[in-house]
């Protein structure tokens, strides 16, 4: 299984705060049957600055320890890049990093309470330069939760997303749940991942999201998931279904 958001690498933004834990976190991962990671730190995003570079130079730190401990994973180098205007010319001066450093898919995360004004030009300027956005976690940004929509258009000129494994158990409520199982269903989404921060409270709990995902829309969902995994990886084309808008069900005759 692959894991292509995980906030693993030590000392670099509120995932892991050791090489211990790190460690910590690889085993974890080797039990939910996960062999490979894309570690993803934040970058810009107010708290954080993770440039290319740097990231490669700790994949590869985290690489050799895990060697030297034993432990079968592999870690690849990713970003998460949370969304500004100058994202392009800072990925053309080399600081921006594609997922596993093959040029072809960026993260975009939006702040969690609204989806910026330029957003929409910044996502198909992405894709003229070449590359394929994908919108992470977006089952828990508020404003696509009330306005679906949103999240239709993107998706459907072009942009990819990735939901969260703890969404789709629950873990962020009720709320996020729903509508990251509408996500699903809508063929709003691509990518299921962990956005593990730690072994505790933000864990991996791949295996139960796929297990959520059979139950509810069978196992040819759960092999498109796992498939699109590999082929990000491999840097090729991912399978996509046409988008459909989430349908909001009425309440006594009102929306």
């Amino acid at each position: 299984m692959i894991d292509i958001h995980c906030h693993i690498l030590p000392n670099l933004d509120d995932g892991s705060q050791s090489l211990t834990e790190s460690l910590e976190m690889a085993k974890k991962a080797v039990q939910e049957g996960i062999n490979t990671i894309i570690a993803t730190p934040h970058h810009m995003n107010g708290s954080y600055e993770n440039p290319k570079q740097s990231i490669l130079a700790h994949v590869q730190a985290l690489n050799d320890a895990l060697v030297q401990e034993m432990i079968p994973l592999t870690i690849l180098p990713g970003q998460e890049v949370r969304i500004y205007g100058e994202v392009l010319n800072d990925f053309e001066k080399g600081d921006i990093l594609t997922l596993n450093d093959g040029g072809t898919y960026l993260f975009v995360e939006f702040p969690s309470g609204s989806v910026p004004r330029y957003t929409e030009k910044l996502l198909y300027d992405i894709q003229m330069s070449g590359l394929t956005p994908i919108i992470v976690h977006p089952e828990r940004n508020q404003t696509l939760i009330e306005n679906p929509e949103i999240l239709y258009q993107f998706v459907k000129k072009g942009a990819l997303t990735q939901v969260t494994a703890a969404s789709i158990t629950g873990h962020f409520g009720k709320k996020i749940k729903k509508f990251t199982l509408d996500c699903i269903e809508a063929n709003l989404t691509h990518f299921i991942a962990s956005d593990a921060h730690n072994t505790h409270n933000r864990t991996f709990l791949m295996r139960e999201a796929y297990k959520v995902v059979r139950d509810e829309f069978g196992q040819d969902l759960v092999f498109l998931f796992r498939e699109n995994a590999q082929l990000l990886v491999e840097g090729k084309n991912v399978f996509k279904e046409m988008p459909d808008r989430i349908k909001r069900k009425k309440i006594l005759g009102l929306f």
